[in-house]
């Protein structure tokens, strides 16, 4: 299996900045593509941003310009930057990595972390 280990969350006031971290380990897996979700009291699980093996990017509208994803590809990690956060952005935060993993045969995975809670006060 591949698990997903995320930290960084916090309170921080409007206008503040977070960077969130998100370290995938197993064995014998690959990632192709890891990316920042979230989810609001009442609301959908929705994308934040997304970064594939090659470092291209895309973001949701409401991020773009104060967000940036990253990538450590020998470390597995994946990180969220957030500057001038506001309220709205107040969410559990999930990372997602998927790719394939084993040996003889490979098999696509889908994993999760277990979000990690970002609080923006206004």
């Amino acid at each position: 299996q591949v698990q997903l280990v995320e930290s960084g969350g916090g309170l921080v006031q409007a206008g503040g900045s977070l960077r969130l971290s998100c370290a995938a380990s197993g064995s014998t897996f690959s990632i192709n593509t890891m990316g920042w979700y979230r989810q609001a009291p009442g609301k959908q699980r929705e994308l934040v941003a997304i970064i594939s093996s090659v470092r291209s990017t895309d973001y949701a509208d409401s991020v773009k310009g104060r967000f940036t994803i990253s990538r450590d590809i020998g470390k597995n990690t994946v990180y969220l930057q957030m500057n001038s956060l506001k309220p709205e952005d107040t969410a559990v935060y999930y990372c997602n990595a998927q790719g394939v993993r084993g040996t003889t045969y490979l098999r696509p995975y889908d994993a999760w972390g277990q979000g990690t809670q970002v609080t923006v006060s206004s």
